[in-house]
């Protein structure tokens, strides 16, 4: 037994050492290699992230539509614009949800220039920010001229599809559409 105790003492030693030596050594073996040393993935490399030997990155399946989202056929054109202002309906009414909803967008993102009737004094036009913001009483938008102007934006507008998902900016066109009714009365 005194053996057994004394081999123990002597292993416990051995580790011991040997596990407090020289902190920049490198390990000899590795257990998991691709735990030490990563395979990089450049996504946008020479052959792209599918390996695709052209260099680009693979094209969606034609006809798929990415979850969540909802193709909007309309181009960035004049026609196009044209085409949604004949053509474009929301997809649902007008409540006192999607109303209070749409307010609450407009005020974060249309209000500081448009204002917060839509007369186009907002608080960046009477800054001298910006100028010619239109009056919605002096406009004839529809529906779709609102959803495709914040879709693409126009003239100094730009685009707020990246800010609002798609309900949101039809929440916003049903507030706008209020504004310009009341601007009319």
């Amino acid at each position: 037994m005194k053996n057994f105790t004394k081999i123990v003492f002597a292993l416990i030693a051995l580790v011991t050492i040997v596990s407090c030596g020289d902190v920049k050594r490198t390990p000899s073996v590795q257990y998991m290699p691709d735990m030490y040393e990563a395979v990089p993935y450049e996504p946008n490399g020479a052959h792209g992230l599918n390996n695709n030997p052209n260099g680009s990155n693979l094209k969606p399946v034609e006809g798929t539509v990415a979850r969540g989202q909802v193709p909007y056929d309309y181009p960035n054109t004049n026609e196009g614009y044209t085409a949604a202002l004949n053509d474009l309906k929301a997809p649902f009414g007008a409540t006192e949800e999607n109303l209070t909803n749409g307010k609450k967008m407009y005020d974060i993102y249309c209000a500081s220039c448009h204002g917060k009737s839509g007369d186009g004094n907002g608080f960046l036009v009477q800054r001298d920010k910006f100028s010619g913001i239109p009056n919605y009483k002096d406009r004839a938008i529809t529906q779709g001229s609102i959803y495709h102007v914040i879709m693409y934006g126009r003239g100094i507008m730009g685009s707020h599809a990246s800010q609002l998902t798609i309900k949101e900016r039809w929440q916003v066109v049903h507030y706008v559409e209020k504004l310009r009714n009341d601007l009319l009365k």
